[in-house]
C-alpha cells in the first residue's frame, strides 16, 4: 500500500517528489469530486462490519433517508456497513448518494448505492473531503476509523478551523462511557474546556439528530459567521 511505503523510515528521499504529486492528485480528484455536490450535506460515520438487520444499520439507513428528503447529500467512507447503510437509504430519500472509499487490504469495498464516487489511497486526503463537503457530522457506533473521523472533527471544531459544525452522535448508551470520561477524567484535569464537552449532541431519536444538524445550517446562512471563541487545542 502506499501510504505503508510512505510512511516507512526506510522511504528513500528520491521517492518523495512522486509521492507529493500523487497526494496532490488526490486532493484535486477530491475537490473535483466535492465540487459535484449540489446542495447541503451530512457526513454520515460508523462500523463498516455491521449488517442489514443491525440496529446501526437499520437507523442509518432511516437517518439518511430523512436527509435526503429534506434536500441533502449525503456522504460516507463508500463502505459496507452504516456506509452501505447511509447511502442506501440516501438513495430511498430520492437524494444525492455520495461515497468517498479507501483501498485497504481488507473489508472496505465500495457499496452499490453511489451518485457519486471515489476511491482514496491516502486517508488524510479522504478525510479532508468529509469535511468540505458537510454542513455536519452524524456519527454510528464503529470502531477505531470511527472514533479517528470523530475526534478529528472535534479537534477542527475546538480549534476554529471549522465553524458551525454539527457532530451528532446516534445511540446513547453506546457513548455513555466516552462521554464520563470526558467529563469526570478530561474535564475535572483541565485537559478540556467545560464547552468543549457541549460540542457533541447525543440522541436517539432520528427526528431530533436530522434536525441539529439541518438547523445549525439553517442558522449559519441567516447569519455571518462568528469568529472562533478560541482557537487553541487543549
Amino acid at each position: 500500500m502506499e501510504d505503508r511505503r510512505l510512511l516507512s523510515a526506510e522511504e528513500s528521499p528520491a521517492a518523495l517528489d512522486e509521492h507529493v504529486a500523487r497526494i496532490a492528485e488526490e486532493f484535486r480528484k477530491g475537490f473535483e469530486a466535492v465540487e459535484r455536490i449540489d446542495r447541503p450535506a451530512v457526513t454520515i460515520f460508523g462500523s463498516a462490519r455491521v449488517r442489514e438487520g443491525n440496529p446501526s444499520y437499520e437507523q442509518a439507513r432511516r437517518v439518511a433517508r430523512r436527509f435526503a428528503e429534506r434536500g441533502w447529500a449525503v456522504v460516507t467512507g463508500g463502505g459496507p456497513g452504516v456506509m452501505e447503510a447511509a447511502n442506501r437509504g440516501a438513495k430511498d430519500g430520492g437524494g444525492l448518494s455520495v461515497g468517498f472509499n479507501i483501498e485497504l487490504p481488507h473489508e472496505q469495498h465500495v457499496n452499490p448505492y453511489l451518485d457519486i464516487a471515489l476511491t482514496f489511497r491516502h486517508f488524510y486526503a479522504r478525510k479532508t473531503m468529509f469535511v468540505k463537503a458537510a454542513e455536519g457530522f452524524v456519527v454510528f457506533p464503529g470502531g477505531f476509523g470511527t472514533a479517528d473521523e470523530l475526534f478529528e472533527a472535534l479537534t477542527l471544531i475546538q480549534t476554529g478551523k471549522v465553524l458551525h459544525f454539527p457532530v451528532v452522535l446516534f445511540e446513547s448508551v453506546y457513548w455513555d462511557e466516552l462521554l464520563d470520561w470526558f467529563r469526570d477524567d478530561l474535564l475535572a484535569d483541565g485537559m478540556i474546556s467545560p464547552d468543549d464537552v457541549e460540542l457533541l449532541y447525543v440522541t436517539d431519536d432520528l427526528e431530533e439528530g436530522v434536525e441539529q444538524v439541518i438547523s445549525c445550517y439553517e442558522r449559519r446562512c441567516a447569519h455571518v459567521p462568528a469568529e472562533p471563541v478560541k482557537a487553541d487545542a487543549q
